[in-house]
């Protein structure tokens, strides 16, 4: 009995394992570096920063509520920022709540060596994920953007389909579309690049050695506040990535990052069968 729709082979192995693995090294490194952030919730622009110090971002707490100053903007972000109860009933006043660190309780030491740890395998593993995609031909066959994929009608009508929920072009289903390929490139050559430089920048040992690296950012606080940033933007993309998996279809989008391969369209009917399957390897 024959399968009415075409199977795609469209996620490498090495796109699919280093999917995996850097969801959960993200994962990891963004809990620890909340955890590292709760020491001191303040972002400074410059080489210098402290408590008496004017700093562009701050996550705080007064008697009775929570709040996020953002360059002079003050939210109310009581329960979930500055001011939150953990699970014992108590009430804290650090910048994360438990439930968006590690470790759970405050513990500065512990959380710095999850971080390096993790953001070592962060590196690594997206420099041989980019090397794959160099051989086996993925940065260019899937990833590159060819001019007319940059013009504003080509864009403008990815926009749209997007809007309707089309994600994909019924006519070559493996491909990736514009929207997809600007965000991937954007995260794998550029966010996540930048997260690795300033942490490096961030760090006592590297800025002693190579001060110029801090420099290229105008200072450690300066670098601080950059990789605050770039996490941020990162957290960010996760979420509207969840949100289209979601939209698109969540069992065939998961599925095909474990297997590699998702049902396509149905294949042509033929005057002398039925249905033939086909299978794009």
């Amino acid at each position: 009995m024959g399968s009415n729709r075409q199977v795609i082979y469209r996620h490498r192995l090495a796109t699919r394992l280093w999917h995996w693995v850097n969801a959960a090294a993200v994962a990891l490194l963004l809990m620890s570096g909340a955890m590292i952030f709760n020491a001191h919730p303040r972002l400074y622009w410059g080489e210098y920063g402290a408590n008496p110090d004017r700093a562009w971002l701050h996550i705080g707490a007064t008697e009775r509520t929570g709040y996020l100053s953002v360059a002079g903007w003050r939210f109310d972000t009581t329960g979930v920022l500055g001011r939150w109860t953990d699970p014992q009933g108590v009430t804290r006043t650090r910048a994360f709540p438990h439930w968006a660190t590690i470790p759970s309780g405050y513990n500065l030491a512990l959380a710095r060596r999850w971080h390096m740890a993790v953001a070592l395998l962060f590196a690594f593993a997206l420099l041989a994920f980019m090397l794959a995609s160099l051989l086996n031909g993925h940065a260019a066959r899937d990833l590159r953007l060819r001019a007319r994929e940059l013009r504003p009608a080509h864009l403008w009508a990815d926009i749209v389909a997007h809007l309707r929920l089309r994600f994909h072009d019924p006519a070559d289903p493996a491909a990736f579309n514009t929207l997809q390929k600007i965000s991937y490139a954007a995260v794998i050559f550029g966010l996540i690049p930048l997260m690795i430089v300033t942490g490096l920048a961030m760090s006592p040992g590297m800025d002693a050695g190579y001060p110029w690296l801090s420099g290229m950012f105008g200072g450690r606080q300066s670098a601080r506040s950059v990789h605050f940033i770039a996490a941020a933007a990162l957290a960010g993309f996760i979420v509207v990535h969840l949100l289209l998996v979601l939209a698109s279809g969540p069992v065939r989008q998961i599925g095909g990052m474990i297997t590699g391969r998702v049902p396509g369209a149905p294949p042509p009917r033929h005057d002398r069968g039925g249905d033939m399957a086909g299978a794009a390897a």
